[in-house]
């Protein structure tokens, strides 16, 4: 059985676009961001592609879901992977999020690679803190 690592760092937005879905002055809403984050840390990864599908319960309240491709270095080791997220955004602009790693998306040298992380943002700072546990097959 392959040893669980826990690795950590941070990500910065370096784009985000958000385009409602259906009617935007209903309550609740829906929206749909594509986003762009850049990973430092254990994971190394510029310029990934990220896309959420958001509920905004009021105008700032809500929860999303989303699936990010990254491609750059786990802790040195080269390759792709998919992580699945799920979140919810607070009234005080904090961002809780839950991901895990999509199974058999690891490719190069993070073929079956799996596991599970989450980060904690909050409005205004420029950086997010992540944590993510995982094993290599």
């Amino acid at each position: 059985m392959p040893t669980r690592t826990t690795t950590t760092g941070h990500f910065t937005f370096a784009d985000w676009k958000e385009t409602p879905v259906g009617p935007a002055d209903t309550s609740p809403r829906l929206a749909h961001a594509s986003v762009v984050n850049s990973f430092s840390g254990g994971i190394e990864a510029a310029g990934t592609f990220c896309e959420y599908s958001i509920v905004y319960v009021t105008e700032k309240t809500g929860s999303f879901a989303g699936m990010e491709l990254l491609t750059g270095r786990l802790d040195g080791r080269e390759g792709s992977f998919a992580l699945e997220e799920r979140g919810f955004f607070d009234a005080d602009g904090t961002v809780h999020c839950t991901f895990e790693v999509v199974e058999g998306s690891g490719t190069g040298e993070l073929t079956g690679l799996r596991g599970s992380g989450g980060f904690t943002a909050r409005q205004g700072e420029p950086s997010v803190a992540y944590s993510f546990e995982y094993a290599v097959d």
